[in-house]
């Protein structure tokens, strides 16, 4: 799967007003992004109108929450996109985190094994789907299973390990965060403003130290060390330098998500700022 090199990735450009949405999608397609990757729990129909929006960019789900959609039912709908955008959609799928699917929530790896089962069944081709693989053994159904993976809080170090499980083959879509502040202090404040919810949702506290971050690193709205190694902070270079840590550790596409004190507000400023990168990149 072939999807550019920078993507942008979004809770506001599924919610809000589609009118909105749309037009920034079309905008973000002529800066040169090759992809939108919609988050917080998106479902198929999230992506419609920013592909009827653009005639090239891909959009993803990223990541569609696997307990709250029925496999059948999206296979469904993933084929009349595709019918419709041939090539241009990706299912992005993930487990979630049981603090928010609540008692619902069971063994995610043998969920997502038996979901994947059943969207085979339904005819869903493996090469349109990718995984938000954190562990190995994600990773690997990832790798056996679909296009690859579209990890969520990582580091350059994870994209390194991810690319050794995965292989040269499959996809790898690592998802940076990014505050575009030179001034360090406030940069780092607006990181812990959206860093403390994750901080709290085990399936990314393991990750992380799993990574070699400690306990004090994870504790309160996490430590420098933690901040500064999970986002971007700082200028365009700053940036820059990121991106081709995770270029370097084996993404092959890498989705920014621009973190502000705003966080009702689509970044169109920053996203502005930054496209010079998706042409750097391509």
């Amino acid at each position: 799967m072939d999807i550019g090199r920078l993507g942008v990735w979004s809770i506001g450009l599924r919610s809000g007003d589609h009118t909105r949405n749309a037009e920034a999608a079309a905008e973000l397609e002529e800066l040169g992004y090759t992809a939108t990757w919609l988050g917080g729990s998106p479902g198929v129909e999230d992506a419609v109108p920013l592909l009827e929006a653009t005639s090239r960019m891909v959009v993803a789900t990223g990541i569609l929450n696997i307990w709250e959609h029925e496999p059948e039912a999206v296979a469904e709908q993933a084929a009349k996109l595709d019918q419709d955008h041939p090539g241009r959609f990706v299912l992005g799928l993930g487990v979630g985190h049981a603090p928010l699917v609540g008692d619902r929530y069971g063994r995610p790896y043998g969920k997502m094994i038996d979901y994947l089962d059943r969207l085979d069944a339904a005819g869903s081709p493996a090469g349109r789907r990718v995984l938000a693989a954190l562990g190995p053994k994600m990773l690997a159904a990832a790798r056996d299973r679909a296009a690859g993976a579209h990890p969520y809080l990582v580091t350059p170090e994870h994209t390194r390990r991810a690319r050794e499980i995965l292989g040269s083959g499959p996809l790898l879509a690592p998802e940076l965060k990014v505050v575009l502040d030179r001034d360090l202090d406030s940069a780092r404040s607006a990181a812990r403003e959206h860093l403390a919810m994750y901080l709290r949702l085990p399936n990314y506290t393991r990750s992380l130290l799993r990574l070699g971050f400690g306990e004090d690193d994870l504790a309160g709205t996490g430590s420098d060390h933690l901040v500064d190694s999970v986002f971007a902070l700082g200028d365009l270079d700053a940036v820059d330098r990121r991106l081709t840590e995770h270029f370097d550790a084996g993404a092959d596409q890498v989705t920014i998500q621009v973190i502000t004190h705003n966080r009702d507000a689509l970044p169109l400023s920053e996203w502005r700022s930054l496209a010079p990168l998706a042409t750097a990149h391509a």
